[in-house]
């Protein structure tokens, strides 16, 4: 049987903060559940002591600590909370056709901010947790004063996020945890052998029999319809309309390594939906901004939201 390997969700912030040559003392967070009012619950990390100043959307199979290192050089009170179905919350709830694209998921991020960060001066989000915000923005306007996109437009599809759903749709068991470390390195060239084996921790569970399950798999997760055998996925594109009608300030953060998912016609139709958009190019990041350029990342909202 594999060696166990132990798990402290709050004991790895210092390595993060060495590997960023960060000044560190033991953050306060906490780990809290917000009941969906329907048997399930969401989960967030509560950075930091009084009302969090900012709100933290991660993408899809990532989890709520993949801003650890941002959270970390903000210093500031922040809300960092895990997607239905990913980290520590519950899964999503049944599929319903007739919603809004990411009508459902919005309505659950919107329970979780209206409880713990009801007067945030922004959400950040990144991939899903972007096109998450954008219909927060739309269904639940109060809530979001300020929006930042974290590589990701309403133009992402298939084809552009093929790197990363190959990843998400590889073997859902390892035997080690070197296995599974060794296939994330594969696909993750830019980012430290620590910071991977750190994201892996948070984002993975060892079974009883020693071998690692990704958190995200969850087999009670709602399925999507097919037609003729192909699983139809709500088309992104008519959230455009919900940024063209934000109509706040809008911050666009984009990686510019060959991992990201947003190309130069992407950011020209955001440009045009939005005219008064602020755009970033991270030159040294891929579509995980937060992971490949932390402080960086953090320089840009530390200013757009004058912290």
């Amino acid at each position: 049987m594999a060696e166990r390997i132990p798990y402290d969700e709050f004991s790895m912030f210092h390595e993060n903060a060495a590997e960023y040559g960060i000044p560190f003392q033991q953050p306060t967070v906490s780990r809290e559940f917000v009941p969906m009012g329907d048997g399930r619950q969401l989960s967030a990390l509560k950075w930091g002591v009084g009302q969090p100043q900012l709100v933290f959307l991660h993408g899809g199979a990532q989890n709520a600590h993949t801003w650890d290192t941002v959270a970390l050089a903000l210093n500031v009170p922040l809300l960092c909370i895990d997607l239905p179905g990913h980290g520590h919350s519950d899964s999503a709830a049944p599929f319903d056709s007739s919603a809004a694209p990411l009508q459902q998921n919005a309505a659950d991020v919107a329970r979780v901010i209206s409880a713990l960060a009801p007067n945030a001066l922004g959400v950040i989000g990144m991939s899903l947790g972007g096109l998450t915000t954008i219909a927060l923005a739309r269904d639940f306007p109060e809530l979001v004063r300020k929006m930042v996109l974290v590589d990701i437009t309403p133009g992402v599809n298939q084809e552009k996020t093929k790197q990363i759903t190959d990843f998400v749709n590889g073997p859902a068991t390892f035997p080690s945890f070197e296995e599974l470390l060794e296939r994330t390195i594969q696909f993750n060239p830019t980012r430290t052998v620590e910071s991977l084996r750190r994201g892996i921790l948070h984002n993975a569970l060892q079974k009883e029999d020693g071998s690692w399950v990704w958190r995200y798999r969850r087999d009670d997760a709602p399925p999507l319809p097919e037609v003729d055998g192909a699983v139809q996925r709500p088309s992104t594109a008519v959230l455009w309309d919900a940024i063209q009608h934000f109509g706040k300030a809008l911050l666009f953060v984009r990686g510019m390594r060959s991992q990201s998912v947003v190309t130069d016609d992407d950011e020209a139709e955001l440009r045009k939906r939005a005219s008064s958009v602020r755009v970033e190019h991270v030159q040294e990041a891929g579509h995980s901004v937060q992971g490949d350029t932390p402080l960086e990342l953090a320089a840009l909202l530390r200013d757009f939201f004058a912290l």
